[in-house]
């Protein structure tokens, strides 16, 4: 399973290490607490669900992936993978956006996406490009 640090999580969502902070402590984002020798972590799965359920807010211009360019690369969560025998719909949240790019099962399964996995999109034109950072 991915996990990801409090500031590698803030990173992907686009808000800062303390707002991440303050939706683990009231509950909005569970996390994994460290033992002193490591550090909280948070469950991809669960980063994922939240950065879906925050495309819908209305504040979510303000955020700092408001400014990130929508041009080339993306960085961003994978939130959802379809798979059939042949090709795969992989659905991921960047910043404010959601991207969706259709690509063969095979490098679906070769990349290692699934729910949580951090990803980048390259977009040229109309096709969407993701890779593993």
């Amino acid at each position: 399973m991915t996990t990801y640090r409090l500031a590698e999580a803030a990173e992907v969502l686009g808000v800062s290490d303390d707002t991440l902070r303050r939706w683990v402590d009231a509950g909005r984002l569970p996390a994994v607490p460290g033992d002193g020798r490591t550090p909280t972590t948070i469950r991809g799965t669960d980063l994922a669900a939240l950065a879906e359920s925050l495309l819908d807010e209305p504040d979510r211009e303000q955020t700092r992936a408001s400014s990130v360019s929508a041009r080339n690369r993306l960085g961003g969560i994978v939130t959802r993978v379809k798979k059939d025998r042949v090709m795969a719909q992989v659905e991921m949240v960047c910043g404010s956006h959601r991207m969706v790019s259709l690509m063969s099962a095979d490098a679906a399964d070769e990349l290692g996406l699934e729910a949580g996995v951090r990803a980048v999109a390259s977009v040229k034109s109309t096709n969407v490009v993701v890779e593993v950072p």
